[in-house]
């Protein structure tokens, strides 16, 4: 009788992955999976065939130095909670064998190794090691990441690109963003920020046990995407120049970022800012299987001393004055990933915070999360993680006060301010969806996408400051002071106008702009003041810088006094891209225009990028544009993925911090 030996292992891959839905990791060299799906091997036997009534197959499967063996059986029935290895009995062909292992939908995710062995009479014959990496799957009921929307399962998991919200509620500034997790050397890089992390350095064993958890993945990786405790991904830096790194701004995806860190022997990368944070992150959780987006809050509150309340202070000619430790950003960006939390009890389960920003130490470690959106909503601060932090970042007050000659003269409370808008992108849709509900009651769940008032109010006056529409660079802002005398006597009202730019996260400079002026009210008088800024008076602050608009009012006779601020940003011009319908493998064109919104000339350098679509990036260098020129660059590409995919473009001008950006969506269809 001839041996029985096994001359090859087929890990049979475009089935597989097109059966687990990981067809975007194609170009890996390991066979990548979900976890309570059957992976389906072929076997091939040389020798004889395979006799079930003398010979048997088992399977051990690895992860680390866990291990668990396994004999292969002709039943398909399979557990969820438990590994398993079958042969379909009704496909069974004895020379080429299909095998199945089944994995629980509560493994460990990490890269497997397995050997199948073959025993004759009961003695070991012949052995085949392979390997293969296994990922939540929230295509699977049982998986504690299941989320039971495919349209969903497309935004939160296949979708590689996206945009986050910056700006202010009033001006949302959409930025395009390559997530990137189907890249080269991005999955790797994933994988090794789990075998990199505190955790599994400290005790492999454990970690590997763990890893079945999101809860628990998420907490590792939320710490190391961040460099405070670790070798986490980024360094972040808020204040000074960016000259020993990347300006934040800059970056346009996460694939360079995680391939960066990699490369470099996992060096943090400089540098991070909320919003880039957030975006690995979100990158890195797609990657690992459990659905994510970023989310941004618009007025986020940094309450330094767990009091709920923020404390802003003016002088009396309206101008913000730095005499507080709390803070309010003008936008701060998180991500929530799905998944159940058995361990809180029912009503828990769905979106939860996590944010990899480094603030606040959350068990001895730089990270937040995951908390539960349903508990921030009910103000459930008696549970894990990180609850009270986050309820303050979107419920806090706001308490306003005019200093004059070092004593308070006036004071006001803001209670709608702090989490005015807190969104994510749409399923589906290139513009925002409003998310607000979901963090707290709302009087109301209509927002409209301009909210534009601010008023005061004292005993004898009342003052409404009003932007006119969203400001745009190149045009003026025109805003209007409405002032109301509320006594039967005439009265003078002293007004003074206030501008400063600062950044999102700081407290104001100093004033680029201000007015000052008497109005005289007849009794009971409403009258509305027109004012406008050039863009000759605000050019410098255009970008990703914030104006705070402040109006003041003193009554002459009373010296009482009354405040309303606002703060809003200037839309930056867009870039636009061009491009038709786009078949894989050929060369295809777009085109990028650019028209100079600014009273002088400026000059820069495009940048063009699309996972997809290019591989890696294409520079052009812009030379001086006069003032209302427009400009247009033809970039050639040859797209290697079908699908839809962003063409993104990115115009860094000399002497300005921020840049323009555009984007494109094209269908890239199999021709």
């Amino acid at each position: 009788l001839a041996d029985l030996k096994i001359q090859n292992v087929n890990l049979e891959e475009s089935k597989n992955l097109e059966r687990h839905r990981t067809e975007g990791f194609s170009g890996s060299k390991t066979l990548v999976v979900r976890r309570g799906a059957p992976i389906r091997v072929g076997v091939q036997l040389e020798g004889r065939a395979f006799d079930p009534k003398t010979d048997s197959l088992r399977i051990k499967v690895m992860l680390g130095r866990r291990y668990v063996i396994m004999p292969v059986t002709f039943s398909k029935k399979v557990s969820p909670r438990r590994w398993k290895a079958y042969i379909d009995p009704e496909d069974l062909d004895l020379q080429n064998p299909s095998i199945f292992i089944s994995s629980p939908a509560s493994a460990a995710v990490g890269s497997y190794g397995f050997q199948l062995y073959v025993f004759s009479q009961g003695v070991k014959k012949t052995c085949a090691f392979s390997k293969f990496i296994l990922l939540c799957n929230p295509w699977c009921r049982e998986d504690a990441v299941y989320i039971p929307f495919e349209d969903q399962r497309e935004e939160y998991i296949q979708n590689d690109s996206g945009l986050l919200f910056i700006g202010t509620s009033i001006n949302i500034v959409s930025r395009p963003w390559s997530f990137d997790q189907f890249e080269p050397g991005v999955l790797e890089a994933c994988l090794n920020l789990l075998q990199v992390s505190p955790q599994h350095q400290k005790n492999r064993n454990m970690d590997y046990l763990n890893r079945n958890s999101p809860i628990y993945i998420s907490r590792v990786v939320s710490a190391m995407i961040n460099s405070q405790d670790d070798r986490g991904v980024l360094t972040g830096k808020w204040e000074g120049d960016f000259k020993e790194g990347v300006n934040p701004s800059l970056w346009t995806g996460s694939g360079d970022i995680l391939t960066q860190w990699a490369d470099s022997g996992y060096s943090p990368v400089k540098y991070g800012q909320c919003w880039v944070f957030a975006a690995v992150m979100c990158t890195v959780m797609r990657v690992l299987g459990i659905p994510c987006r970023v989310v941004t809050n618009f007025n986020s509150a940094h309450d330094t001393n767990d009091n709920l309340v923020i404390e802003e202070y003016y002088s009396e000619t309206g101008q913000k004055l730095k005499h507080s430790k709390d803070s309010i950003w003008n936008f701060h960006v998180w991500v929530e990933c799905w998944m159940n939390r058995r361990d809180l009890g029912p009503g828990m389960e769905g979106w939860q915070v996590l944010d990899p920003t480094p603030q606040e130490r959350s068990g001895g470690v730089y990270c937040c999360g995951p908390a539960p959106v349903k508990a921030i909503k009910d103000r459930r601060i008696d549970l894990f993680f990180d609850i009270p932090f986050v309820y303050a970042e979107v419920n806090a007050d706001v308490h306003a006060f005019l200093v004059s000659k070092g004593r308070v003269v006036s004071h006001s409370k803001d209670t709608e301010r702090v989490g005015s808008l807190i969104c994510t992108k749409a399923v589906g849709f290139h513009r925002y969806q409003n998310i607000t509900g979901d963090y707290k009651y709302i009087k109301s769940t209509s927002h409209s996408s301009f909210i534009h008032s601010s008023s005061g109010s004292s005993k004898g006056v009342l003052v409404v400051l009003d932007l006119d529409k969203a400001p745009v660079a190149g045009e003026p802002v025109h805003f209007t002071v409405k002032v109301m005398n509320k006594h039967r006597v005439a009265k003078r009202i002293k007004v003074h106008l206030n501008a400063q730019a600062k950044e999102y996260n700081h407290s104001p400079s100093d004033t680029f702009w201000e007015s000052h002026g008497v109005v005289q009210l007849a009794p009971m008088e409403v009258k509305v003041i027109h004012q406008q800024i050039l863009p000759a008076e605000y050019e410098d602050v255009v970008g990703d810088d914030v104006i705070n608009l402040a109006v003041v009012l003193e009554d002459l006779a009373s010296h009482e006094r009354v405040l309303a601020s606002e703060e809003f940003n200037i839309a930056s011009p867009q870039l636009i891209v061009d491009a038709d319908s786009i078949v894989p493998n050929k060369e295809q064109v777009a085109i990028v225009t650019f028209t100079n919104p600014f009273s002088y000339p400026v000059s820069g350098v495009l940048t063009v990028t699309g996972a997809g679509l290019i591989q890696g990036k294409v520079n052009f260098r812009m030379l001086p544009l006069r003032p209302g020129g427009s400009v247009t660059q033809r970039i050639i590409f040859i797209p290697n993925k079908v699908g839809t995919k962003m063409l993104q473009a990115r115009l860094s001008l000399s002497g300005i911090s921020s840049a323009i950006r555009g984007f494109k969506m094209v269908l890239v269809s199999r021709a």
